[in-house]
């Protein structure tokens, strides 16, 4: 798909009054968080005492280099939203550090971070509730112009027009309304708005979760051909492994505000590290009952989530994980690299050295979460069998049908009498 760049007017707009700040070539460090920490105060009573605190997100270490995607997956809850309008700025962080081009942009104000909203867009994960259902298409794509005082060359209708062109929707289409489009073609339009005015950096919260499947594989592929076009960068935040694995260069897996593990596809997914990485991994189900067999184990967890007002001491997965030792629950694993390109945050990771060899007497826990993988695994196999053998006996008892039938109608027909 060929998308023409930005006309030279809105370049100069953009342009203008913007702070000065260095171009990054690609592969080089685009955004650069540091010990990022967002905490929700929990306030009760008359005078609104402050009594506890939500920590949805509790100190995270990442970069994001130039022109590349960097895929976040976790379960609902674990701080992937959160983590995305910190970024962005959205929110404002309760402690850590966040840079944009080696500026720091962790505690700007709002005419601070004006000029850098232009740098930094975000793609909202409801197409329903993203877009004011008063504004037409025509000034919802067109308000990034209007409030950076971009003049593009042509008129914001004509640029307008053009983004609609790029996202695929009709240009007619200017005058009317969100209600008027479909959730897939809704989400085209929030992708329009946040490339208006040529961004670096794109943060995808959710972007295809709200859409049918078959929309889905459309809108992720118009996301790649438009960061093949105008050399892009994206944050994409999900939690279908899936979509992650077909968009993604990096992978973050997060759990309860931490990230457990951060390394390149190819790795995270032949030969993940993490314990929660894994059981995420052997969640992905696979629709032919014949083939179920195949598969190595399922990774049941045990129970839920652990409240993030109050985690876990020591590593926050130890009260799921079937590998947990005494070493889990007292001493919280650092995130550090154990192979090229590929950092984990484990005491007892997979496929690789173990970084905590003279602790090996698992907790009670830990022996209940092994047992069930095993009951898990063989209830798993046991079904897929039963299966097969049922699709097996189901096709004789069709064939043996088909060929009663021939036999009746052949007895049902008249002899023939030569004369």
């Amino acid at each position: 798909m060929s998308i023409p760049a930005q006309s030279d007017g809105a370049a100069k707009g953009a342009a203008k009054g913007a702070t000065l700040t260095k171009d990054v070539a690609p592969g080089e460090t685009l955004l650069k968080v540091t010990g990022l920490q967002k905490h929700f105060p929990i306030r009760k009573g008359l005078l609104q005492r402050q009594v506890g605190a939500v920590r949805a997100v509790d100190g995270i270490d990442f970069e994001v280099r130039a022109g590349e995607t960097l895929g976040v997956v976790g379960e609902s809850g674990c701080g992937k939203s959160t983590m995305g309008r910190l970024i962005t700025r959205l929110l404002e962080p309760t402690a850590g550090k966040v840079e944009f081009e080696g500026r720091d942009i962790t505690h700007l104000g709002v005419s601070g971070m004006r000029p850098m909203r232009r740098d930094v867009q975000m793609i909202f994960q409801d197409p329903y509730s993203s877009l004011n259902p008063r504004h037409t298409i025509g000034t919802i794509i067109g308000a990034p112009f209007k409030l950076q005082g971009v003049e593009p060359e042509g008129g914001v209708k004509k640029e307008v027009q053009r983004l609609l062109s790029v996202v695929g929707l009709n240009p007619e289409h200017y005058n009317r309304y969100p209600h008027e489009f479909s959730g897939g073609q809704r989400q085209r339009i929030g992708i329009a708005r946040a490339l208006a005015l040529n961004p670096k950096l794109v943060v995808a919260d959710e972007p295809v979760s709200a859409l049918d499947v078959s929309i889905q594989a459309q809108v992720v592929n118009l996301l790649d051909d438009l960061q093949q076009e105008l050399g892009l960068t994206y944050v994409i935040i999900a939690h279908d492994l899936s979509v992650v694995r077909h968009v993604s260069d990096r992978i973050a897996v997060m759990y309860l505000g931490k990230i457990v593990e951060l390394a390149d596809r190819e790795s995270l997914y032949k030969a993940p590290m993490h314990p929660y990485t894994k059981a995420l991994m052997s969640a992905v189900p696979i629709p032919d009952p014949r083939r179920r067999s195949a598969k190595s184990e399922r990774i049941l967890l045990k129970g839920d989530v652990p409240s993030p007002i109050a985690p876990p001491s020591g590593c926050r997965f130890h009260t799921r994980c079937w590998k947990a030792t005494e070493i889990c629950t007292k001493q919280e694993p650092p995130l550090i690299e154990l192979k090229p390109g590929q950092q984990v945050a484990c005491h007892h990771p997979e496929n690789a050295e173990d970084q905590a060899p003279q602790d090996t007497v698992l907790l009670s826990a830990a022996k209940e979460a092994v047992e069930l993988v095993a009951v898990g695994t063989a209830a798993e196999l046991a079904a897929a069998e039963k299966a097969s053998e049922a699709a097996v006996e189901e096709t004789a008892v069709e064939e043996t049908a088909v060929e009663k039938s021939a036999v009746e109608k052949s007895s049902d027909r008249p002899e023939s009498t030569d004369k």
